[in-house]
């Protein structure tokens, strides 16, 4: 058995370079495609695999209104099927990934997709198993406070999905048990988790970042300093486990003079002084731009580059 276990490993060795992996997990409506989207746009599509693990579902919409579960629970899924395929992915190896329409709440016909220089995988159980996790260069989990999450996912299912917000409402009320239980979790396992939240008084969104000492973080300390920038700045916190951890705060009410100057200050720390940050950073609606946002993105940014020769 070990000779013909190494014969299929030489065999299926190629020459394709390793994509650089990033997994953003968060609870339903936490702004992961949001947060993707702004990312493989400033990339370049051509040079990315954008993969949601909604599309790993194991049930179209009808099937799921007779279970037990909602999409949030691991048995709706196919998991195992999700990390074989990030490892395929990971090791530079296309996959057959199967396809779920959002639109219609059914499942279509899968599509063949090949590696790229960055493969982003979000969703809700990214990181629910070690395999999984193992293929992961970074990994996020997203964090908004309660009361905006909720208030994007009535927003979205009703504009895009036909639900209404009754019923918005009522599967919110349902799945709490499996968000407790199964998304959370992933925080846990995060590189980077990213809280987005008003704060008292102030309508617009602001942002905290927990920095952690898992991965080579970028070292903002020369840069985010009081006499430079009040809009954001960084503090020593500790983590829910008690272990110290770098938290950026980026405050969403700052002037847009204070919002672009802080942006600029973040680029030309992370990236290429020479030229403007993509536009697509920051980026919330058509109309409407988010230094918090942006700021996420581009230490997100940060660290793909990075990983590339």
């Amino acid at each position: 058995m070990a000779d013909k276990t190494l014969r299929i490993f030489r065999a299926s060795r190629n020459t394709r370079r390793r994509p650089i992996m990033l997994a953003i997990a968060g609870d339903s409506a936490a702004g992961k495609t949001t947060v993707t989207a702004g990312l493989v746009e400033a990339l370049g599509a051509h040079r990315c695999v954008w993969l949601s693990t909604d599309d790993y579902h194991r049930f179209d919409r009808v099937e799921r209104q007779d279970k037990p579960f909602t999409p949030l629970h691991p048995d709706c899924h196919y998991i195992d099927i999700l990390g074989q395929h990030l490892q395929l992915l990971a090791t530079g190896q296309p996959i057959l990934k199967p396809v779920y329409n959002h639109d219609t709440g059914r499942l279509t016909r899968p599509e063949l997709v090949e590696p790229n220089e960055f493969v982003i995988v979000e969703g809700l159980l990214p990181m629910h198993n070690s395999l999984a996790r193992a293929c992961f260069d970074l990994t996020v989990y997203l964090d908004p406070s309660e009361e905006i999450r909720r208030g994007w996912k009535v927003k979205r299912d009703t504009a895009t999905r036909g639900y209404t917000a009754e019923q918005v409402l009522s599967v919110l009320s349902r799945s709490e048990p499996e968000s407790t239980e199964f998304i959370r979790p992933q925080r846990a396992h995060a590189d980077i988790v990213v809280r987005f939240a008003t704060i008292e008084g102030r309508p617009n969104l602001s942002a905290e970042l927990l920095l952690r000492p898992t991965i080579q973080q970028p070292d903002l300390t020369a840069i985010l300093q009081p006499d430079l920038t009040h809009a954001i700045h960084l503090r020593l916190a500790r983590d829910t486990d008690g272990k110290p951890v770098d938290s950026v705060h980026i405050h969403g009410y700052a002037t847009t003079e204070d919002g672009a100057a802080v942006e600029k200050l973040i680029w030309q720390s992370l990236g290429d002084p020479t030229t403007p940050p993509p536009p697509s950073l920051g980026r919330v609606t058509p109309d409407a731009h988010s230094t918090p946002l942006a700021v996420v993105q581009m230490i997100l940014l940060h660290h793909l580059l990075a990983g590339t020769p």
